[in-house]
């Protein structure tokens, strides 16, 4: 059971993964976007669409492709329109970002009653993503099992994690985004156009979420249609304060959520309402992580300065 529960969190927590990542580039940015929930959703509609208009083929490797791209495409629509209202028109973050992930939950729940009809397909799709990346025998020890029976998003989940916390890191890129979360007037000063960063960390940032949605779909639950995606989000979003806005510790925090997502489940003897109960521990332990940093004030744990502040060139 031990190797089951290990394995299950490997998967659940990629979900976790693509949504915290996806959230990080945006906050680097700046904007505190709650619309993640939504966009999770729109990218498993857009997902779902994608595998099946593919399934036909008979291609794998398209199936897979054409999913990740339409989850992406969707995903990104939703962080578009989330940057025209809070950067072009300055809207209220926390606000736009609500209703963003009503938006998204909303369409997630209307293409669902319409999709349900086609779960077989679904199911076939889903076959796409969950085989084993290493092929079917790659072993039966405790190893394999845990890490190298996974379908391919899982492994590009990690990659792209780690790109990221590179990028932001290491690259011109990366340290200009972060230039414009700190103090977007100094970037504004120094010749970084702050709209096209802020526009560019939504869409991606976004884009990079949807495939966790579609992940969630078509290799979680193997083609069915459930609707917890928007709790997963908001799961997401706690890990981005988990992890320290950094996406390397996302990876590990990711495993963390995992395993506590799914523990409940494989607990012996615990009634429904415990078992709901249990799932309230990872926001527990972000909690309990926020107020630790906040008595620690290292610039490295903190959120960036300008999170949540829209920028007015005018104010500079």
């Amino acid at each position: 059971m031990f190797t089951v529960i290990l394995t299950q969190a490997i998967r659940f927590g990629l979900v976790f993964l693509y949504g915290s990542t996806g959230e990080i580039i945006i906050e680097k940015s700046g904007h505190l976007n709650l619309g993640i929930p939504g966009i999770m959703c729109l990218g498993a509609v857009g997902g779902c669409i994608g595998a099946n208009l593919a399934v036909g083929s008979g291609s794998t490797f398209l199936i897979i492709l054409t999913g990740i791209l339409f989850s992406m495409l969707f995903a990104g629509f939703g962080g578009a329109l989330y940057g025209v209202f809070t950067i072009s028109l300055r809207c209220n973050q926390n606000v736009t970002g609500l209703t963003i992930t009503t938006f998204g939950a909303g369409v997630l729940g209307f293409w669902g009653s319409k999709m349900g009809r086609l779960n077989t397909t679904f199911y076939e799709a889903s076959k796409s993503f969950t085989a084993p990346m290493f092929g079917d025998n790659v072993g039966s020890d405790w190893f394999s099992s845990i890490f190298l029976s996974h379908g391919p998003l899982v492994y590009l989940g990690i990659a792209i994690a780690i790109i990221v916390a590179i990028i932001l890191k290491k690259t011109r890129t990366g340290l200009s985004l972060n230039a414009v979360g700190e103090n977007p007037a100094v970037a504004d000063a120094s010749g970084i156009n702050v709209n096209k960063y802020k526009y560019l960390a939504c869409i991606l940032g976004s884009a990079i979420s949807g495939i966790g949605g579609a992940f969630y779909i078509l290799d979680c639950t193997r083609g069915s249609l459930e609707y917890v995606i928007e709790a997963m989000g908001w799961l997401s979003v706690a890990l981005v304060i988990f992890s320290l806005w950094k996406p390397s510790i996302s990876i590990l925090g990711s495993f963390i959520f995992g395993v506590l997502y799914i523990l409940p489940h494989y607990i012996a003897g615990v009634s429904f309402a415990d078992k709901e109960l249990l799932k309230i521990i990872p926001y527990l332990v972000t909690a309990l992580v926020l107020i630790i940093i906040s008595f620690f004030k290292k610039r490295e744990t903190q959120p960036p300065s300008s999170l949540g502040l829209s920028y007015f060139r005018e104010d500079r």
